[in-house]
């Protein structure tokens, strides 16, 4: 009974040490809000979502930064709406890994000097997303169809979606880690924003509905991407 009382004690120690290292390996570095604001000729429209990114921790060093959460989707009424997709125009093709570094950068705009990827977390306040950072803002016409997706020029938003229509601005905002992966809420720690399978139904089936969308907004370097990640990741 002894030898199988240590042996059990060892086997638990090993997998505490295991979950330990995958808490620590999968632990978000830091999380933030992006917000999305739209003038509408009914007043101000908002949306706004939590990402989270994840550095590589791996020991072979071999992987990249990643991130977690979902576009976000503005409800602008009269069946209109705008999506900040997780990705960014860069000439012929889309990038989607810039999102991971819009907090980072934006701060650093903000601050007038550059922000290290360790010092994020403890960054505080609101600051613009503007420019370059801004995402790839897409508007659908049905959200239940794909196809009717079109892109939104985020100085001239009215072309897409109407008179009275502007971006009214972005903004980004670091908000606490909570103890992932418990983190649920409340003094837990916000977890990252999801639902917008529930908005965009397409979204959640295994097909080329992503590809679709991104190609009816007309944005390049489609093929060969992994199109569902423009809209979420795990």
């Amino acid at each position: 009974m002894g030898f199988i009382s240590k042996w059990a004690g060892l086997l638990g120690l090993l997998a505490l040490l295991v979950g330990g290292d995958q808490i620590r390996i999968n632990r978000p570095d830091h999380k933030y809000r992006l917000t999305v604001e739209v003038t509408t000729p009914d007043g101000i429209k908002t949306g706004s979502g939590i990402l989270a990114v994840v550095p590589d921790r791996n020991y072979n060093r071999s992987g990249r930064t990643t991130m977690r959460g979902e576009a976000v989707l503005v409800d602008l009424g009269q069946g209109k709406n705008l999506v900040a997709l997780l990705a960014h125009r860069q000439d012929a093709k889309l990038d989607l890994d810039d999102i991971n570094y819009v907090a980072l950068r934006a701060y650093g705009a903000a601050r007038g000097s550059r922000v290290s990827f360790k010092d994020i977390s403890r960054q505080t306040g609101i600051v613009p997303v503007q420019g370059e950072l801004i995402p790839v803002l897409v508007s659908f016409g049905d959200l239940k169809d794909p196809k009717s997706a079109r892109l939104v020029a985020s100085d001239h938003a009215g072309a897409v979606l109407g008179d009275g229509y502007a971006i009214a601005g972005l903004t980004a905002e670091v908000v606490p880690n909570g103890f992932w992966p418990i983190d649920f809420g409340g003094a837990l720690g916000q977890p990252v924003t999801r639902g917008l399978e529930a908005r965009l139904p397409w979204l959640a089936a295994q097909g080329e509905a992503p590809a679709i969308a991104l190609k009816a907004a007309g944005l390049p370097g489609v093929d060969g991407l992994e199109a569902r990640e423009a809209f979420a990741r795990k």
